[in-house]
């Protein structure tokens, strides 16, 4: 029988905002982790929309899950030991302010190790907490143009292309999520947290694999490859009668199948094409070569015969599309929760599939939804929780 989620009883002060620090502690709480999102008492959610509105947006709502939404003034000295308060029973505090700004509010790791030493901060920033680039605004695309990915994205016609998702944001999210775990794990050895840092920066720098290896091998920045593989070919997009779609041949026997498939067995024998190195110098060539033939055809029928075949061929979805793609509904990866402002909350399910612990998703919290129930499990009593609220600590 399957158990509780693998984090179940770790809780997690989330002061968080926009979308990479509410990605990481989304994570966390999809796998049982309490999140405990603090949230302002004015005009919460505001660079966001919705808040007091009652109804949310889809930016707010596809990072917030599966947490809980107390609102503090936190600002005031009141709502700050009101904090610290609830980080002495916290196992992880998560922020993405500038860096410097969370020590300035006097909830860095020094100050919190030092009224709970089993505590793991978590901060990210755009371009880390130190460096020449420390104090640059962090959004994604501007990560995304300074880390080298929008000088490896979109095609030399085009120029540098950003990433269609908020790529820097959500890897930023993943990969400070990955760094608690890693700290809770060692946690388990030395009985002490730590502090765990990251930046939309370094996550983007540190996936950039064979872009970075070409340099390493070359000296020299690789260009953009627009819908083909810079590596291999033909490994790319292709057009159908209909629609393009992506063909991948990645090794020299399915190549020289791949060219019997088409009727074109020709090609196997053309000094141009004759070796892998070959093909990609000359990409254009051959894309033109095989495009030719497959206009002939609709798409579905190339990715039905070249599968079959086993060449790797796939269809170019639409969001829409993949959404109610049957693959989609077979692997749990749309959702439908109830949600008392929305009737529905549609979200993405997990990507991670545990046997024994599996993770659970809970739709995002109302604007203050938990207030009165996280405080009085941090041991407030009905009557401090009042006199809070007429002070307009908490709302």
């Amino acid at each position: 029988m399957p158990q509780m989620p693998p984090l179940v009883g770790i809780r997690v002060l989330d002061l968080t905002r926009y979308l990479a620090g509410p990605f990481c502690t989304q994570i966390l709480g999809d796998y049982g982790a309490e999140i405990i999102k603090v949230e302002p008492v004015e005009h919460p959610r505001g660079e966001l929309g919705g808040g007091d509105s009652g109804k949310d947006s889809y930016f707010f709502l596809s990072a917030n899950r599966s947490k809980k939404s107390v609102r503090i003034a936190v600002k005031k000295p009141e709502g700050h030991a009101l904090l610290m308060r609830m980080a002495e029973r916290a196992d992880v505090v998560v922020d993405n302010f500038r860096p410097g700004v969370i020590d300035a509010m006097g909830l860095g790791y020094e100050r919190l190790s030092a009224i709970n030493p089993r505590i793991i901060t978590c901060s990210i920033s755009g371009f880390g907490a130190s460096g020449p680039l420390r104090d640059f605004p962090g959004f994604d695309q501007i990560a995304q143009g300074i880390s080298g990915l929008m000088s490896v994205t979109g095609t030399p016609e085009s120029g540098p292309t950003r990433v269609g998702i908020a790529i820097c944001d959500l890897l930023g999210g993943m990969f400070s999520a990955q760094g608690i775990l890693l700290a809770l794990e060692a946690r388990h050895r030395t009985g002490r947290g730590q502090k765990v840092e990251t930046s939309l920066l370094e996550s983007i720098v540190s996936i950039l694999s064979w872009s970075a290896g070409i340099y390493f091998e070359t000296g020299k920045t690789p260009a953009p490859a627009g819908n083909h593989h810079p590596l291999s070919s033909p490994h790319g997009v292709f057009h159908g009668q209909d629609r393009p779609f992506n063909i991948a041949v990645g090794a020299e026997a399915m190549w020289r199948k791949f060219v019997v498939v088409i009727g074109r067995e020709e090609l196997a024998r053309d000094e141009r094409f004759k070796s892998a190195g070959a093909r990609v110098k000359n990409r254009a060539a051959l894309s033109a070569e095989i495009d030719a033939v497959t206009r002939t055809r609709p798409a579905d029928y190339w990715i039905e015969v070249l599968n079959r075949e086993g060449i790797p061929a796939g269809p170019i979805l639409t969001v829409e599309e993949i959404l109610n793609h049957p693959q989609i509904a077979a692997r749990e990866m749309l959702l439908k929760l109830p949600h008392p402002a929305l009737g529905t909350y549609l979200t993405t399910g997990l990507a991670a599939k545990l046997s024994e612990t599996p993770g659970h998703i809970t739709r995002p919290p109302l604007v203050g939804e938990h207030t009165d129930q996280v405080l009085k499990d941090s041991g407030l009593s009905a009557e401090e929780i009042a006199r809070l609220r007429d002070s307009a600590v908490i709302a």
